[in-house]
């Protein structure tokens, strides 16, 4: 037995010839082979082939590569769980006193400094006279005597949740008359029958009156209910003609059907009573059947009511109410033979 005296790399061709060649193996290293034998198979030289691998990528790369993922929980568990924090002292840092039976509300400032730039502004306002707020956090109490418990509950509700559950008392109806805009009386209008406002319902019925040609062409009117809409129409002050209310009740009827998912016939029946149908001329009537061959929206029956009206001028069966010119309808020739109607 012979002690090895180790593998040169002049004997692997596979070992760069700019490398320096690693130390042989020391005697004392105990590996002791047969001088008759050959090396074994873990220490003899590796194949002829060098095979060089790519630097290896940074972590920020890694991470950003196709191998990465998204993880997304319940949103509904997330909602439940910061639903628990409203109004919840564990916790909380912050409280206010609010309206004139000083309820204590307690919230968290974080929360409201990152959804409410008004609450940012009041958990963060420096005393009078102070240089610098930065370093400023008021600590509160902070008293709200004139804003109703319920009102404040719903607005840290929407804060915490992103959602907020109303009823009549939580509705701001001075706030709400006093910012109605066209595109948002409908949206209005809706609320107040929901919640039973009848001051706020006729408030608004009066806004949609004065300015109907606007008003039709909102999104708010395409979502109103059918029960809602049947009401606008019943109005004698509505300032649109009726070949245009007529039009504007068929693109409400097509956006209901298709977010209802039934067919157009079946949910614009409420209010389609209402169209006044014999305040069109003939000529307008016969583009108006073209168009109802398409989508039925109005019943054959009302609409051979209309040319009744027309043929007999008097006693046609038609309601009286269907007979009289809204504020803003244009004047017909045949108007004059509906004032009997009128009367």
């Amino acid at each position: 037995m012979t002690q090895s005296a180790g593998l040169l790399p002049a004997a692997c061709p596979g070992w760069p010839a700019s490398r320096p060649p690693p130390a042989p193996l020391p005697p004392s290293s105990g590996l002791l082979l047969p001088a008759s034998s050959s090396p074994p198979a873990i220490l003899r030289p590796a194949p002829a082939r060098l095979r060089l691998l790519p630097p290896p990528r940074s972590l920020r790369q890694l991470m950003a590569g196709p191998c990465s993922a998204r993880l997304q929980g319940d949103v509904a568990a997330f909602t439940a769980a910061l639903r628990t924090l409203v109004n919840n002292p564990q916790f909380s840092d912050v409280m206010f006193v609010v309206g004139q039976e000083q309820q204590k509300v307690f919230a968290h400032r974080c929360v409201l400094a990152c959804r409410c730039q008004a609450f940012r502004g009041m958990l963060s306002q420096a005393p009078v006279g102070s240089q610098d707020s930065s370093s400023i956090t008021p600590q509160g109490p902070f008293i709200l005597g004139n804003v109703q418990p319920e009102v404040f509950l719903a607005v840290i509700e929407f804060l915490y949740t992103n959602s907020v559950t109303l009823n009549s008392h939580i509705l701001c109806v001075k706030f709400i008359k006093d910012t109605l805009s066209v595109e948002q009386v409908c949206e209005a209008l809706q609320a107040a029958v929901t919640y039973g406002q009848v001051d706020l319902q006729q408030h608004c019925l009066d806004f949609i009156e004065g300015c109907t040609a606007a008003v039709v062409r909102t999104q708010g009117f395409r979502e109103l209910s059918d029960v809602v809409l049947a009401r606008v129409l019943r109005s004698d002050r509505l300032a649109v003609d009726e070949l245009d209310l007529v039009q504007a009740v068929r693109e409400w009827a097509h956006v209901s059907s298709a977010v209802l998912e039934r067919p157009v016939p079946e949910v614009a029946a409420l209010p389609v009573r209402e169209l006044r149908l014999p305040l069109l001329a003939p000529s307008e009537l016969v583009t108006l059947e073209s168009y109802n061959q398409q989508d039925l929206l109005i019943p054959v029956e009302n609409i051979a009511a209309a040319w009744r009206a027309h043929a007999l001028r008097r006693d046609s069966g038609v309601p009286s109410r269907l007979c009289r010119p809204r504020q803003g309808t244009r004047p017909r020739d045949h108007h004059r033979h509906l004032e009997p109607h009128t009367k």
